[in-house]
Parts: structure tokens; sequence; C-alpha cells
């Protein structure tokens, strides 16, 4: 009678666990995305805000909102319950307009239709509630005239944000 009590409690605390506490767990571990566009990002974990996670690939990073992640590999079974602070309560908004005010040269990678994914090269230019505009360039530094197009994309169809200077995110 007593094993099954235990089972039983084992379960009930097991249901409780959020996604963000297993990631937490996984932080400066490898780890493998495969987004809903169904590119597969291998990486360390770096640290991870309340709807998004950064992974490391050498010089790059991946700024990758929760809602894009399709699955994971690698998780593992550690756990880490939140920690008072700001840096875990950090939402997906927060984190673009810090991309956003150190003019970072980033490619936003959206959903299309038929889960192809359109990759948009350029400098974050604002960020809304819930959508942000990319400033396209050719490959140039954010000034007016290197400036092709500006695209507003909502946070819905935002797969991930990729470094392409080497910043740190």
């Amino acid at each position: 009678m007593q094993e099954a009590e235990i089972t039983e409690r084992a379960r009930v605390e097991l249901a409780q666990l959020a996604l963000g506490d297993r990631l937490r767990g996984a932080v400066g571990h490898e780890l493998v995305l495969v987004l809903v566009s169904g590119e597969r990002i291998a990486g360390v974990l770096g640290h991870l805000g309340k709807d998004w996670l950064v992974i490391s690939q050498g010089t790059r990073q991946w700024l990758v909102p929760w809602w894009s992640v399709s699955f994971l590999e690698g998780l593992g079974r550690l756990v880490r319950k939140p920690s008072p602070g700001v840096g875990g309560s950090l939402v997906m908004a927060s984190a673009l307009r810090g991309l956003a005010r150190n003019r970072a040269e980033v490619a936003v990678h959206v959903a299309s239709a038929g889960q192809v994914s359109r990759v948009f090269e350029g400098v974050i230019d604002r960020v809304g509630s819930d959508h942000l505009d990319v400033a396209v360039t050719r490959g140039e530094a954010r000034r007016a005239g290197a400036v092709v197009s500006v695209v507003t994309v909502p946070f819905a169809a935002l797969v991930a944000v990729r470094s392409l200077g080497g910043q740190d995110y």
C-alpha cells in the first residue's frame, strides 16, 4: 500500500512540472531543438526567459520563442524551479527590445504557408507588444540607404532570431 502511495505522489509532482522548470535544469547543456519550420538547431542552452530561450552554436546564438519549438532532444531529467529575480520573467518582447536597442544584425526566421520558413536579414527597428519591425538590409550597417524594406512580423509567426555578428543575446 505504501508503494502505491509513493508512486501516486511522484505522478502528482511530475504533473506539476512546467517546461521552463526542465529547461532551467538544462542550462549549460547540449540540446537539439526542432522548430515548427522543420529547422534543427543543436547547441548549448544559454539562458531563458518567460517564453523564450537562447541556444549558442559557437559564435552564433539563436533566440527562440517557446511556441516555435516542435520538440527537444537531450533535455534530461534535471529540474530547477525559478529563482526570485528578473531574468527568468523577461518576456519575448523584452529580449527583442534589447536586440533593437543594441542595433544587432540578425536573421529573423518567420513561419510562412506550408511551414516553409522565410528569413529576413537586417536590424530590428521597433518592437511592439505583439509584433516587431525588421529593417531588411543588403548586408550592410543599418543606414537609410542600405534598407531594402521594412517587414512587420507578428510574434505568432516568429520562429527564431539568429545573430549574424557574434553578439551575445
